[in-house]
């Protein structure tokens, strides 16, 4: 048995089939702000509803505020 065979603590993710957020953002190398706002955005209407689209917002915002930080440090 796999890790996608079973879910712990909720079900929010098994309507994707096998298709799981985990599997997404490693296939894809996201990193932890990306496949934060990607749990939000994937599971917002089965578990917390526009709460987590608001929590998905908030990881966005923080995101967007350590990119401006990264091009803002001079180099070297």
């Amino acid at each position: 048995m796999n890790a996608n065979d079973r879910q712990i603590g909720g079900w929010h993710y098994q309507k994707h089939g096998a298709l799981q957020h985990w599997d997404i953002v490693a296939r894809f190398g996201l990193d932890y702000f990306q496949g934060q706002i990607l749990k939000y955005v994937m599971r917002w209407r089965e578990k917390g509803g526009v709460e987590d689209l608001r929590k998905a917002a908030h990881f966005l915002e923080k995101y967007i505020e350590l990119q401006n930080d990264e091009a803002a440090e001079p180099l070297g």
